[in-house]
């Protein structure tokens, strides 16, 4: 399957191991604003916290991943849901508007197109979490290790896996 080729499967549970390291950091920090990515060799942290705060956060990520809290590498601030909720919603607005050559007949479908967007939006939002959980994300990391945790520039966290 594509999702277990090596790069795409090492990007997938780097991905698991941010979020749930995002989530162990909310609980420390709830007032801050934090990011993630990732990549097939880790992942960048985005977070104004000390790198100590940053290594025990996912070192306990790692441990409670590995226990079975699989639900860790579920984010709502993931990009994910924000793509998902987009091209869902927009997608569906577009298809009463497509085709209309004039202005005033894609005004006068407006509503029709908010209607639709809407539905969009709701469908959107069991199926983004419904992706991360079996596409973006791998809660299962194998022999994944971090191998070390660098403090690239203040807020900004390279957590190195291997």
């Amino acid at each position: 399957m594509i999702l277990d080729l090596p790069l795409i499967l090492e990007t997938r549970r780097n991905h698991a191991l941010e979020h749930a390291s995002l989530h162990v950091l909310a609980g420390k920090y709830p007032d801050r604003h934090m990011a993630g990515h990732s990549n097939p060799t880790g992942f960048f942290l985005l977070a104004n916290v000390p790198t100590e705060a940053v290594a025990d956060a996912v070192t306990q990520a790692l441990t409670r991943l590995r226990a079975g809290e699989r639900t860790l590498a579920i984010h709502a601030g993931c990009g994910t849901n924000l793509a998902t909720t987009t091209l869902l919603a927009g997608t569906l607005a577009w298809i009463p508007l497509n085709g209309r050559k004039s202005t005033l007949g894609k005004l006068a479908l407006l509503p029709l197109a908010l209607a639709f967007a809407v539905v969009g939006y709701s469908l959107s939002q069991p199926l983004g979490p419904w992706l991360q959980a079996n596409v973006t994300t791998e809660a299962e990391l194998g022999d994944l290790q971090v191998v070390d945790i660098v403090l690239v520039r203040k807020g900004v966290h390279r957590i190195i896996t291997k």
